[in-house]
């Protein structure tokens, strides 16, 4: 989970919970690197929450489908 001593870091468990993607498709992800970007400190795998939420934001922009109809609908 996240660890409040380290602002702004995550580990891969942190970003499955809080994304629901499991961890395996994380490191899938990181090892053809289509994931958030990630480095090692101390050995260990971590994300900035900032890349993490950047990633979800172009994640959405390339994926996004409607959201916009015409005559009464959402505008």
């Amino acid at each position: 989970m996240f660890n409040p001593t380290e602002p702004g870091l995550m580990t891969t468990a942190d970003v499955s919970l809080e994304t629901k993607i499991p961890i395996g498709t994380l490191r899938y992800y990181r090892s053809n690197g289509t994931g958030p970007a990630s480095f090692r400190l101390a050995g260990r795998v971590r994300y900035r929450r900032a890349d993490v939420l950047a990633w979800i934001a172009e994640q959405e922009q390339t994926s996004r489908r409607g959201g916009v109809f015409g005559c009464g609908g959402l505008v």
